[in-house]
């Protein structure tokens, strides 16, 4: 056990060197320069050449990079160019709002589709069956952003129950904030449950095909028991790889619900920063999002030998 989670731990490390690695590489090839973006087109041109000199843009693209990633494990992501703020207090600000509604959404897609893709493959065939492969499949295929459009339009404008855009922070006033997650959350877990019915019907099926659950049934266990005592645990380690991945991307790319709803979050942030070619932010942005995701998948690799014991021998 304690060799796979060693094993874990080190391939992650290489990942993350790569990720930033292509990060830094990818910022470098847009078009610009940095300098002159933080001064102002009014720069002196000897004002632009210390500020690079200072940032080391004078140094080659390799030291550059070790330069950067030097600050970076010091914590330093650089300073915005629009706003003067550090990136990493702006990003970490950020993505506690995104983390918030990202995390509430994952936990009641779970709790809904886990449960309606098990009873779907016990009752596999039957007219309930098939009506929940429809409705997943119904949802695997809806954008995020027209459905968050559609509970806008019935839920904020129609019937006036719940405030459309904006965001209000939980230690500001907690039953407010409730309301204003509501849509944005709601969203995700529509959007999301599709892909977990699926999952979880076609874990549930194979499992249930295996001498031991037709062991439990012969010893006059219930079918409850035998799916909750017996079948669940199996069944839900493949499904608990794909809540990891859909974690990690709706943590990346929750940008455009974001947007849909005018939450501050990470991914608002990102798209503002790209309009506004702040460099710094981007960059930093990029590269969190990435650490975030390749930690969030080593988390995943770290749980699943609870689930399954034998991933670890």
């Amino acid at each position: 056990m304690g060799r796979f989670f060693l094993s874990r731990i080190a391939s992650a490390v290489p990942t993350i060197l790569i990720v930033s690695l292509t990060v830094f590489m990818l910022m470098r090839l847009i078009p610009g320069d940095p300098a002159t973006l933080m001064l102002g087109d009014l720069a002196q041109p000897g004002q632009v050449e210390a500020l690079k000199k200072k940032m080391g843009l004078d140094q080659p693209i390799f030291v550059q990079y070790f330069i950067w990633f030097g600050n970076v494990l010091s914590g330093d992501l650089g300073v915005s160019i629009s706003s003067r703020q550090d990136v990493l207090p702006l990003i970490l600000e950020r993505f506690s709002v995104s983390a918030t509604i990202v995390l509430v959404a994952i936990v009641f897609a779970t709790i809904i589709a886990v449960p309606a893709g098990m009873f779907a493959a016990w009752r596999q065939d039957s007219a309930r069956d098939v009506a929940l492969v429809a409705t997943a499949t119904l949802l695997l295929s809806i954008p995020s952003f027209w459905m968050g459009l559609m509970l806008m339009l019935i839920f904020g404008l129609w019937l006036g129950w719940l405030p459309i855009i904006g965001y209000v922070p939980f230690s500001q006033d907690f039953a407010e904030a409730l309301l204003y997650i509501v849509m944005p959350v709601a969203t995700l877990v529509i959007v999301e449950s599709g892909s977990i019915v699926r999952m979880a019907r076609a874990s549930t099926i194979e499992v249930a095909r295996l001498e031991y659950i037709t062991h439990a049934r012969a010893k006059g266990l219930s079918e409850a028991a035998v799916m909750w005592r017996h079948a669940f645990k199996n069944a839900f380690a493949p499904t608990w790889t794909l809540i990891g991945l859909i974690l990690g991307s709706l943590l990346a790319n929750i940008a455009v619900t974001e947007t849909v709803f005018t939450i501050p979050g990470l991914g608002r942030l990102l798209i503002d920063s790209i309009y506004a070619r702040d460099y710094p932010v981007v960059q930093g942005c990029m590269l969190f999002i990435a650490f975030i995701y390749v930690i969030v998948n080593l988390l995943v690799d770290l749980i699943y030998p609870l689930l399954d014991p034998r991933v670890a021998v």
